[in-house]
């Protein structure tokens, strides 16, 4: 599975209920990355990590499950970075984190410290373990990805979108060894250009991509022609793309095979089918984790999988 933040986790709640978890590999977004208060953050990571070990907050999607922000507060006296709101206990992750990377461990290797602290069966991989940093240029200038989202809450308009360092890095260890053999390989409903791109843009992953046999699956972000939250139908509209389970499906081209669309998109299966992509129709709106364990059953069955 290649994945972003909430979105990804929601149907990740899902899948895990449906398939064997040590059986699956997650490949996670970590151009979202970013330090606060001297601390290595790992947004996307740390939402993967506690959604497979059953502690993540179920309302937010986010950080962990009756957390508090007595710290957060307190920082506020020193800092103006308290729009990016981490918890008490989350801060234990990120200052293991930011220690061991202190003392010359890679990403990948603290991450497998972190999930094997927390229970998770899966393997989890950072996308690499070089930096690469998503920057947006928007209608107020060219903002980081966190501050864009979060502190400005996704307003700006977006103009262009950039993976600063992506050319240079190389995908982490067991990377492109799991998009190679893996049975299926599952995009999760998260956004092209801000959660899955930067993955994309890492040398060798869409080559490895193309040359799969076996198919590649994605789980559109849309329901009813509509992003399920944040800034997606303005960026597929800005990037010259139908708001629609087409316009996701092109942004994977030429390696998509199928396409999960919500049943209030099945309008969308000719134009899928004209793209040489599969419709597989399911309820995609997962709220819990059982609905999220429905539509990855019909996936799996899809691609005979089950």
């Amino acid at each position: 599975m290649l994945a972003g933040g909430v979105g990804a986790a929601r149907f990740l709640r899902g899948l895990v209920r449906t398939a064997e978890p040590s059986a699956l590999t997650v490949v996670v977004n970590t151009a979202d990355d970013e330090r606060f208060f001297g601390l290595d953050v790992c947004p996307d990571l740390d939402t993967i990590t506690y959604t497979l070990a059953g502690v993540a907050n179920p309302h937010t999607g986010w950080g962990l499950h009756g957390d508090s922000f007595a710290c957060l507060g307190a920082l506020g006296r020193f800092y103006d970075a308290g729009w990016f709101h981490l918890g008490d206990r989350d801060l234990a992750t990120h200052i293991y984190r930011t220690e061991r990377l202190a003392r010359g461990a890679s990403l990948s290797t603290v991450t497998t410290e972190i999930c094997r602290r927390f229970g998770v069966r899966a393997r989890v991989l950072p996308m690499s373990n070089d930096p690469v940093r998503t920057v947006l240029d928007t209608a107020d200038g060219r903002l980081p990805l966190q501050r864009y989202l979060v502190a400005r809450r996704a307003r700006p308009a977006v103009r262009a979108v950039h993976y600063l360092g992506a050319d240079r890095a190389r995908p982490a260890p067991g990377v492109l060894g799991a998009l190679r053999t893996a049975a299926a390989v599952i995009i999760a409903p998260s956004n092209p250009f801000l959660s899955i791109g930067p993955i994309l843009a890492l040398p060798g992953v869409r080559q490895t991509l193309a040359a799969r046999r076996r198919p590649v699956a994605a789980v559109s972000p849309l329901v009813g022609g509509q992003a399920v939250s944040g800034p997606l139908g303005r960026m597929l509209r800005r990037f010259g793309l139908p708001v629609s389970s087409a316009g996701i499906a092109r942004c994977y081209r030429p390696f998509l095979d199928a396409l999960v669309i919500d049943r209030s998109d099945c309008g969308d299966t000719a134009a899928l089918v004209a793209l040489g992509c599969r419709a597989i129709v399911a309820e995609t709106v997962f709220t819990t984790p059982a609905q999220a364990a429905r539509a990855a059953r019909r996936l799996l069955a899809a691609l005979a999988l089950t």
